[in-house]
């Protein structure tokens, strides 16, 4: 899989993999669509709905149901993913997996706090479980 001219460490059918596996894990069935955004327009996307000016790692718009089945749209910046996982000296392929992750279970309707609390939250921990099971 490509973003601007830049191979990713998932191929399509891994991120597909990931998002089925998440779905069944949750016994939901939903319509996700995953994107990958260079780091200029996840900033603009991330500027027109948060009012933050400045690109961030993943975005997720949970939208209305469609025939009984959430929908979601995920944005993933590897850019941003890159230099998280190099400051958490973990694999990209992680970090990628494990936005793929955070992202479906929000589209789904998970939610964490924010700030420090965040980690220990319960859709944390269950992200945490899918990450290290599909990693």
């Amino acid at each position: 899989m490509l973003v601007s001219g830049r191979k990713l460490p998932l191929s399509r059918a891994t991120v597909r993999r990931i998002v089925a596996a998440v779905l069944r894990a949750e016994r939901q069935e939903a319509l996700i669509s995953v994107t990958f955004l260079g780091r200029d327009a996840m900033r603009r996307l991330n500027a027109e709905h948060h009012g933050h000016d400045y690109p961030t790692d993943v975005l997720t718009f949970a939208l209305k149901e469609q025939m009984g089945r959430p929908l979601g749209d995920v944005y993933i910046c590897p850019w941003v993913a890159s230099r998280e996982a190099r400051a958490r000296g973990i694999p990209l392929r992680q970090e990628i997996i494990r936005l793929v992750v955070h992202g479906t279970l929000h589209a789904l309707g998970r939610k964490h706090p924010e700030g420090p609390e965040r980690t220990r939250s319960a859709m944390w921990r269950r992200q945490e479980r899918y990450v290290r099971t599909l990693a």
